[in-house]
């Protein structure tokens, strides 16, 4: 079984496209055999991807920092939760359960982890696809500053071309089955 750690809000969003594409996209993990990474909560988008792939069947595997656990904000139907001491272990875990990594629309703490992961893959930290579910065009910006990024000079077109942004979960299945990882960056 194949593993996604998916990255989205606490919150639910203003527009319920973000809603209904998160259960499309619960609801695809299943068809496709992946289990779930998340954040381990039971509010916003999160809560509605892990009942989504729970409804389906779906392993769903949090991990939750012991502050918010004492919170109540874990999601209390899950298949397994890892508590862990603070956002930096949880970030870790995740990155090391997951065979690939994906950001649903979120606010700072998505855009954050979803760039670490994307930062730690160029230094060789993990060999995995990194998605943006660009749900109405949510992420359109932040795919125009990874292009003047490469064109200013301070990323690879190469490397570039690791980092995915669509809205098309069949587009995002064949980004999967079609990745090799990018050569380990060198510095000069």
């Amino acid at each position: 079984m194949k593993k996604m750690a998916v990255y989205c809000g606490a919150s639910l969003g203003n527009k319920t496209i973000y809603q209904e594409q998160t259960k499309e996209l619960g609801q695809w993990m299943s068809q496709n055999g992946y289990d779930l990474v998340y954040g381990g909560g039971n509010v916003g988008l999160m809560g509605i991807l892990a009942d989504t792939v729970i409804e389906k069947g779906g392993k769903v595997i949090g991990i939750m920092p012991s502050f918010l656990l004492e919170r109540e904000l874990a999601h209390q139907h899950i298949t397994e939760m890892h508590e862990v001491r603070d956002m930096h272990e949880r970030k870790r875990k995740m990155i090391d359960l997951a065979d690939c990594y994906l950001a649903l629309p979120g606010g700072p703490g998505t855009l954050e982890e979803i760039s670490e992961v994307v930062s730690w893959g160029r230094v060789g930290e993990h060999q995995n696809p990194c998605i943006f579910f660009n749900v109405d065009g949510y992420y359109d910006l932040l795919a125009d500053f990874f292009d003047k990024m490469v064109a200013d000079g301070f990323l690879t077109q190469t490397d570039r071309e690791k980092v995915f942004f669509s809205n098309s979960l069949e587009e995002i299945q064949q980004f999967i089955d079609t990745y090799t990882p990018p050569t380990i960056r060198k510095y000069k």
